[in-house]
Formats: structure tokens, C-alpha cells, sequence
């Protein structure tokens, strides 16, 4: 890759993680300093692995493409603009993904309380409705095992994920995979407003109707022909741009 196309990819994915940072805390998913969403670089001259993750101590409506810091595959700093390292216990979970994981551009991990909720119940999501019905099926689980500080719990982490793009963490709340940050981003947006809609339908007391199977495996495949499209097919993300559009007006700095 030529060197001018390699800076573009690195701003871009710069300033998407930033952007995706803020629209998390935007639509309320954040957890004060806390929770952590990644994104993997290109390779570095001698092939080193490396990815962004956010300064430690700002909340996500601080993050901003410029003050990123980079990471190695342990969490340990390579470039830190901001000057306050990073949660290294926090990026345990997304070092075991992103290093088995090769497809993931993106990892993104929320303790929302609609999300903590689904995933601490057995059932865990069910298809109610048309956003539920993307996941049907498409939902890995791990049992809490207390926060995630021991480095032997990754490799657990990574069998329970297998090839799925979304997990529950037991008791614990969500990650989320992305091709691209986008993606990761979409996918996190959908299962809050899955997760949301479950806890306000049975909250109301009367008789859940479940989709059936067929017509839920049929939904998530118009779901997933759709993501194809943009992440291996090459079409415009329309969705993401409006997102985009949306930073500019009301967070322009995400940028900086």
C-alpha cells in the first residue's frame, strides 16, 4: 500500500472510532470512563499488531481522532497524544478477540442497562420484532466469571465467540464485532433498541409474540445481505454517513 493511501486509512479509521465513541455516548449506551470500543490498524513496518483504543479517564463524549492512543496486542502504549495511557485491564477482552479474530476491524463492548438486563436473564433475546429478528440465531454467550482482569478467561472469551459477531457477556453486557467500525457500530445501535423493546414488551405484562424461526432466520439473512453488500460488495453506507453528518453538527470536534 502506498504511503499516502496508508495515512487515508489510518485517519479514517481514526477518526470513525472517534465518531463511533461519541455516538455511544450520544445515544446513552457509555459507562462513565468505563467500557471500551477498538479498532485494529494497519500492520506496522515489521508487521507489529496495533490498534486505537480510547485515553484513560476521559468519557467517550472527550474522545477525539487526535487523542487515540495506540496500543500493541498486550496493551502496551505505542503512541499516546493525550499522555494518560490506557485501561490496560480494559482491553483483556478485546486483545483475545482482535488476535483470533483477524475479520475484526472493530471491537465494541457497552454495560447498558438494557443490555446487562437481556443478558442476565436465560432467555437472553428473543425475536419480537424486526430488529431482534437480525440476531436470531447469531448470539454467542459466556458466563461471568468477575471482571474481566485475568488473562486466562481470554481464550474462554474466544472458544464462546467461535464466528459470531455478537456475544453476551452473562450478567455482564455486550461485544460487538465489526468488519469495519461502522458496522460494529450499526450492530451495537440494534441490539440496544433490541434489548430495549424486549425489557418494554414483557415489562407490559401481557403475552409476548415470538416471530417463528422461519421468518426470523429469513429477516437476519436480509439483514446480513444488506451488511455484505457494504462491507464485502463495496456499496455506500448511507446510514453510517448520516451518522457522520450528524457529529458534524452537533459534536464537530470528534474530528480534531
Amino acid at each position: 500500500m502506498a504511503d499516502g493511501a496508508l495515512t487515508e486509512s489510518i485517519d479514517t479509521v481514526r477518526r470513525d472510532l472517534a465518531a463511533a465513541y461519541r455516538l455511544i455516548a450520544l445515544h446513552g449506551m457509555d459507562d462513565g470512563i468505563y467500557t471500551h470500543i477498538s479498532a485494529r490498524l494497519p500492520d506496522g513496518a515489521n508487521g507489529e499488531k496495533r490498534f486505537l483504543l480510547n485515553p484513560y479517564g476521559l468519557s467517550f463524549d472527550e474522545v477525539t481522532a487526535a487523542n487515540l492512543v495506540t496500543v500493541d496486542e498486550t496493551g502496551a502504549v505505542v503512541d499516546d497524544p493525550y499522555g494518560a495511557g490506557v485501561n490496560a485491564a480494559g482491553f483483556t477482552i478485546h486483545s483475545a478477540v482482535h488476535m483470533a479474530r483477524h475479520d475484526a476491524a472493530c471491537v465494541l463492548h457497552t454495560h447498558t442497562v438494557a443490555g446487562v438486563a437481556v443478558s442476565s436473564v436465560k432467555e437472553g433475546l428473543l425475536p419480537l420484532n424486526q430488529w431482534s429478528a437480525q440476531f436470531h440465531d447469531r448470539i454467542a454467550f459466556h458466563d461471568y466469571e468477575g471482571i474481566a482482569l485475568d488473562l486466562a478467561e481470554r481464550e474462554r472469551i474466544v472458544a464462546d465467540l467461535g464466528e459470531k459477531q455478537v456475544m453476551f457477556l452473562r450478567n455482564h453486557g455486550t461485544l460487538l464485532l465489526g468488519r469495519s467500525v461502522a458496522e460494529a457500530v450499526k450492530l451495537a445501535l440494534n441490539l440496544e433498541r433490541s434489548c430495549k423493546a424486549q425489557v418494554a414488551a414483557l415489562g407490559m405484562g401481557l403475552t409476548p409474540l415470538v416471530l417463528p424461526d422461519d421468518v426470523a432466520e429469513h429477516t437476519a439473512r436480509q439483514y446480513e445481505a444488506a451488511y455484505d453488500g457494504m462491507e464485502q460488495g463495496g456499496k455506500p453506507d448511507p446510514e453510517w454517513q448520516a451518522h457522520l453528518r450528524r457529529l458534524d453538527t452537533v459534536a464537530p470536534d470528534y474530528r480534531g
